[in-house]
């Protein structure tokens, strides 16, 4: 339990803090790669050179510091981290490291107005959040060893088959090297894969895109520039190679609900709704599927929903290519909009909205949403990576 005094210390210091929070995680990063090498292996690269790592550390600094008498309003955030951190196997003793890097951080940026008594305030308070995320972490790792075909931390896979769903996106299924049996995923969750790549060890989170109990798991990878992981899968892992996975997370699940569904998806986006589908329509509920695209030959999965279309009447399907090239049926051209979901939609808006895509994908698709009256409650989204506010940029 934090003392009233390191209380006290954090509400006084924070005015100093918030403001430069950004600089400290700027300095912070930087000198925890450069103290300890192996846990750059735990960070995606890309979203460090982006920013959105940073960003989205620092608003979990300030929400923290600001909420220290009511962290039960950090619920939500703090079962995202829980499951982030389960996915990419954290252990307990890498939280000394990061607070040991994230003082010094403190102390860089705030110079003479980090004393030892508020350094040592705020030392006590991220020992609270290390021991409440630990204590959390344990109980999802027992959780995931105890499920039947589950297990702790990482565990060798081999891929059994790669199959190319669009010229950008292809598909990787893997099976336990063991033989052994495996969890059954929920619709919407993701696994981290690691790998050795160019004498670096690489993890990466991707959604799982096939249906659960099928004795195998399936991602689906979109190439992109520069991107380490995704070109390393698309061009140098081949059918019998190992990777290690770590077991099914994430809260962007299906739920029960019986009311209808708008699965709203772009590009890559497509990949948790391709579990969740199946699994909808054989719950019976109405669907209504609504994807993205540049065009017809970046479109991943058509044929397979296109099938389903063919035989479930509870499944309506709405294609939108950006920019459609002249052989390409798309159902509309050009960007999603207010006026284009209001017309496939059905009336009473009390629908289950899941939305993935990126980020200017889902800006313009939350705001149509808000626009044609569907409450914000029922809108549920995912980032590729860090949680970054969507309301807010909407």
């Amino acid at each position: 339990m934090l003392s009233q005094k390191s209380k006290d210390l954090i509400n006084a210091s924070l005015p100093a803090v918030g403001p430069k929070v950004d600089q400290i995680t700027a300095v912070f990063y930087p000198l925890m790669f450069s103290r300890y090498p192996h846990v750059k292996a735990y960070f995606n690269q890309a979203h460090q050179a982006q920013g959105t790592q940073p960003r989205a550390l620092a608003n979990a600094v300030v929400a923290y510091a600001t909420n220290l008498d009511r962290l039960e309003v950090l619920g939500d955030a703090v079962a995202l981290i829980v499951q982030k951190h389960v996915s990419l196997n954290i252990l307990p003793e890498h939280y000394p490291i990061v607070g040991e890097c994230l003082l010094a951080a403190i102390a860089e940026v705030l110079g003479d107005v980090a004393s030892d008594e508020i350094l040592a305030a705020w030392a006590e308070a991220y020992q609270q959040l290390a021991d409440l995320l630990i204590s959390a972490e344990e109980q999802a790792y027992q959780q995931a060893e105890q499920r039947e075909g589950g297990w702790r931390g990482e565990r060798e896979f081999v891929l059994r088959r790669k199959q190319p769903e669009s010229e950008v996106i292809t598909s990787f299924y893997f099976e336990a090297a063991d033989g052994g049996a495996i969890c059954t995923h929920l619709p919407g969750q993701f696994t981290t894969v690691v790998v050795a790549a160019n004498g670096e060890t690489l993890r990466r989170n991707y959604s799982l895109s096939g249906q659960a109990g099928t004795g195998y798991y399936r991602i689906s990878v979109k190439r992109e520039p520069g991107g380490v992981m995704s070109n390393y899968l698309h061009d140098h892992l081949q059918v019998g190679d190992s990777v290690k996975l770590t077991p099914p997370a994430g809260s962007f699940t299906l739920n029960d609900a019986e009311r209808p569904l708008l699965l709203l998806t772009g590009g890559v986006g497509v990949t948790p709704a391709m579990s969740m589908l199946p699994e909808a329509l054989a719950r019976g509920r109405d669907v209504h599927f609504v994807h993205a695209a540049l065009n017809g030959r970046h479109h991943a999965f058509k044929d397979n929903v296109d099938q389903l279309l063919a035989r479930h009447g509870n499944l309506q399907v709405n294609y939108c290519y950006e920019k459609p090239e002249p052989d390409d049926r798309p159902h509309f051209a050009g960007f999603i909009s207010p006026e284009m979901l209001d017309g496939v939609l059905p009336a009473e808006r009390d629908i289950d909205v899941y939305m993935l895509g990126p980020k200017g994908f889902m800006q313009a698709g939350y705001r149509a949403l808000q626009s044609i009256g569907v409450p914000v409650a029922n809108i549920k989204y995912e980032f590729f990576g860090p949680l970054e506010a969507l309301e807010a940029s909407a």
